[in-house]
């Protein structure tokens, strides 16, 4: 039975009685004393029954043939009700009756508006109400009459759910009328705790200005009557209507009332400060609080910080004193323009500030610029930090140092930091640390002990979110040293617990995401990959676009994807983003990866003169840097690459120089400088067939299974060997679609077993006693050549070699990636081409052509 604000006892059949709450009936004492034979006695809100009349209950209940149904709200109540509660529980049966779940609001909206309801406006009356039955009809019947009136306010499930403006006028009427019913110190209780008052009775009897004792009873009057949820929070329907019926000044008087307490008792001011935003009040004291919770934001990397550090300026603090903090709260929340824009009041203003504000303005922009791609810029206004009198050494500066070439200048501040002693032991100073010590490591060090600190500065960092003051995120430094030495596993890990935790904040998701799409790319699993990449892309924090430093990332993974699907349309169609993408970001050490996928592409569309420059300044950069295997390596292998599109020999093999000389330095650098030696071989017409299928598989292992199922292709379409031509196309296969260390097989998609199509209109002629296939190592276009009658053409060869082989059209055409339909067309034409009258006819012409060639 609803029992909010009224109180009902029903004895027999006929009688009904209902007084407000507390106010005992008249004849209520008589009716119990003598119910009648037989009778049912009905007894509501029994906990507020005086001793008396509990006394007269438990006689009632003792008389033969009466039953009692008695409904109370989970208060102490008289003397003695408890134990007659507990008596008639023996007999009979409790209930216990809380608040509308789910299914009973669908039930209760069921029988109101007719049917079953989109569930969507089931969720909104359960997340306005609570539940609360009282609360839940009064919305309902207020969504039913709005839409018979033609309100057309019946979707606020859909539309607007937890807006005021979803909800027709006359259930807030309703409701405003409904709290008006109850007790005035209730109400002044509700009124608090929607203002944002804890229930703690200790500052609630200070603010309503009762006794201790008895702001505890009105809290527990108020839970008792699903006033006050389990959370102490008000259903937002309530609250609302608790601050409708609130004066103007009356609001701002207790606002600030519960303001002065909760600063006075030190404690957690958040609730308080949110009521506090867009309230229109102004003083020192609204001001602090809204500062003290914007800190206490700001130091969990929330983005409400932003909102709250703008009201307090709005409510009196002055804008310089809160700069640096709402720099740092802008960047947070993946502002870079207002972080710019706040950090350079301070610098600006730096000789009315202290240290500590131009230290936070200078890392803030930093970040901020390391985030637009300006390393360069970030490392400059370390170093003006570095140069002030009395500076502490920045460890953050390290990552920017060492990824524009200042080596040296890195391991001064990293000398520094140790001989003072370092910040102050807190998570932040312990993760900086972490992550200038594993990127020095990357490069001067042991790629294995550089993924161990920037994992351990990940974790570090995960619990609070926190990092966005770093020029990147331990998360993904640590992706970048993974993916330069075939960890793979590692770099996906901590990827999915950086997204997971939110490290860096929004700014930091595409950043994540692209990298996580890399990882996917690498594996051969290309859908993930670009699902990844179009989550990167949905993920940034403002509508201009991805900042640049992520734009080159996606960018050169689009290029990378059309590369290795071979589709050349595409190619072509990301390029113009690619070009601009670089433009846009200067070289710098972490973006050395997508600079190779660029350069193969280059190579590919013979647009190698453009993408010139940018290589001259990455090995520059590593030439300062002390060439680094850990990041020449990869950069070899797609000037490797990059020499083979082009067909050329002579920086094919400087290539292939530089990696052996890295050989010793690790498993990944080993692999590649294997895989460089046989291409070699192979684009001379030497197969080994079993030392490229070797490296082959260890390219796989090291998570270049595409690249090594491309060498294993190519050398099977030079080989003059039937038998190792068709273990190496079985192995190109295995090593595409074999699983990674710790995954899953790739998704399918084209085969790298015969490389990538063919530059346009690149035309190679078969020469006499030589494999007819491209120097670049690239199977020749279908059109790239018409042969005389009596020959065929470098595809059709191609075609010749694998039909011997024994593979189906079906097969061929994923190795050459062609379409089975055009295999068959082919045939047909060297079928007419060489006058063959039947199939048997024209296998064994074919075996003399490839034969012949074989010499």
């Amino acid at each position: 039975m609803e029992t909010t604000g009224r109180s009902a006892v029903s004895v027999g059949r006929p009688a009904a009685m209902a007084t407000p709450a507390g106010v005992a009936p008249p004849g209520r004492e008589r009716a119990l004393a003598d119910p009648g034979p037989h009778a049912v006695v009905l007894l509501d809100d029994a906990h507020d029954l005086d001793e008396r009349e509990v006394h007269t209950l438990r006689q009632c209940a003792t008389r033969s043939g009466v039953r009692i149904i008695v409904a109370h709200r989970p208060l102490a109540g008289a003397a003695g009700l408890p134990a007659f509660l507990r008596a008639v529980e023996v007999g009979g049966r409790g209930v216990v009756l809380g608040p509308l779940g789910r299914a009973g609001v669908a039930e209760r909206a069921a029988v109101l508006l007719g049917g079953r309801q989109d569930p969507a406006l089931v969720e909104h009356v359960l997340e306005q109400t609570a539940g609360h039955p009282r609360l839940v009809d009064r919305l309902l019947t207020g969504l039913r009459d709005a839409a018979q009136g033609g309100v057309g306010q019946s979707s606020a499930g859909r539309e607007g759910a937890g807006r005021a403006e979803a909800l027709p006028a006359g259930v807030l009427r309703q409701v405003v009328a409904d709290v008006a019913t109850h007790p005035v110190e209730l109400r002044r209780l509700l009124q608090a705790r929607a203002l944002g008052a804890p229930v703690d009775p200790a500052i609630l009897a200070p603010v309503l200005d009762v006794p201790l004792d008895d702001a505890a009873v009105l809290v527990d009057r108020a839970v008792a009557a699903g006033l006050v949820l389990d959370d102490g929070s008000l259903p937002p329907l309530l609250r609302l209507a608790v601050l409708t019926g609130v004066g103007v000044a009356h609001r701002a008087a207790l606002h600030r009332r519960i303001a002065e307490f909760r600063l006075a008792q030190g404690g957690d001011v958040e609730n308080i400060a949110d009521s506090l935003v867009g309230s229109g009040l102004h003083g020192s004291t609204v001001a602090t609080v809204l500062e003290q919770a914007a800190d206490d934001a700001l130091h969990r990397s929330r983005p409400a910080a932003r909102v709250l550090y703008e009201a307090a300026v709005g409510a009196g603090k002055p804008a310089l004193d809160l700069a640096d903090r709402r720099a740092e709260a802008a960047l947070t929340a993946g502002e870079l323009d207002a972080a710019l824009a706040f950090a350079d009041q301070v610098l600006t203003a730096r000789s009315r500030v202290d240290d500590e504000q131009v230290t936070r303005a200078v890392t803030v922009a930093a970040a901020a610029l390391a985030h637009r791609g300006l390393l360069a810029r970030s490392a400059e206004l370390h170093r003006w930090s570095a140069a002030r009198p009395d500076a502490a050494p920045a460890v953050a500066a390290v990552p920017a140092l060492i990824g524009t070439g200042a080596l040296a200048d890195a391991e001064d501040v990293l000398s520094a930091a140790i001989t003072s002693g370092g910040a102050a032991p807190t998570v932040l100073a312990g993760a900086e640390t972490l992550v200038a010590r594993g990127v020095h490591q990357a490069v001067a060090g042991s790629a294995t002990a550089a993924l161990s600190d920037l994992t351990r500065a990940a974790a570090l960092l995960a619990p609070s979110g926190r990092s966005a003051l770093l020029p990147d995120t331990p998360a993904a430094l640590a992706a970048l040293v993974g993916l330069h030495c075939g960890e793979l596993d590692v770099a996906g890990s901590v990827l999915d617990r950086a997204v997971e935790a939110g490290l860096g904040g929004p700014a930091a998701l595409p950043r994540h995401r692209l990298l996580q799409a890399w990882i996917a790319m690498q594996r051969g699993r290309t859908a993930q990959a670009r699902t990844l990449a179009t989550a990167a892309q949905e993920a940034r924090p403002t509508t201009t676009g991805l900042e640049p430093r992520d734009e080159l990332a996606a960018a050169a993974l689009e290029v990378a994807l059309a590369r290795r699907s071979g589709d050349l349309a595409a190619l072509l169609g990301s390029w113009g983003r690619a070009r601009e993408a670089v433009v846009r970001h200067p070289v710098d050490l972490y973006s050395l990866l997508p600079l190779g996928e660029l350069l193969v592409g280059a190579a590919r569309l013979q647009q190698d003169a453009w993408v010139a420059p940018y290589l001259a300044d990455a090995r520059a950069l590593l030439a300062q840097l002390g060439e680094p295997s850990l990041w020449a390596a990869p950069l070899h292998w797609s000037g490797l690459q990059a020499a083979i599109v082009a067909g050329s020999s002579g920086a094919a093999a400087e290539h292939a120089a530089a990696l052996d000389a890295t050989a010793g330095s690790g498993r990944y650098a080993a692999a590649l400088a294997a895989g460089a030696a046989q291409w070699l071989r192979v684009l001379g017409g030497d197969v080994d067939a079993a030392a490229v299928e070797n490296a082959a598989r260890t390219l796989q292992a090291v998570g270049l299974g595409w690249e090594g199922s491309r060498l294993a292709g190519q050398a099977a379409i030079r080989t003059r060997d039937r038998k190792d031509m068709s273990a190496l196309l079985g192995c190109a296969r295995a090593v595409q679609t074999a699983p990674v260390a710790g995954g899953v097989p790739p998704s399918t998609g084209p085969s790298a077993a015969a490389a990538e199509p063919p530059a346009p209109r690149r035309v190679v002629r078969p020469t006499p006693g030589r494999a007819a296939a491209p120097p670049s190592g690239e199977p020749a276009s279908d059109l790239a050549t018409e042969p005389a009658p009596g020959t065929i053409s470098d595809r059709e060869r191609e075609v010749a070699e694998l039909v011997l082989a024994g593979l189906t059209y079906k097969q061929i055409g994923e190795q050459l990636f062609i379409s089975a339909k055009t295999v068959e067309h082919h045939m047909a034409r060297m079928r007419q081409r060489l006058g063959s009258g039947s199939r048997g006819e024209l296998f064994a012409r074919l075996r003399v052509l490839v034969d012949g060639r074989s010499g």
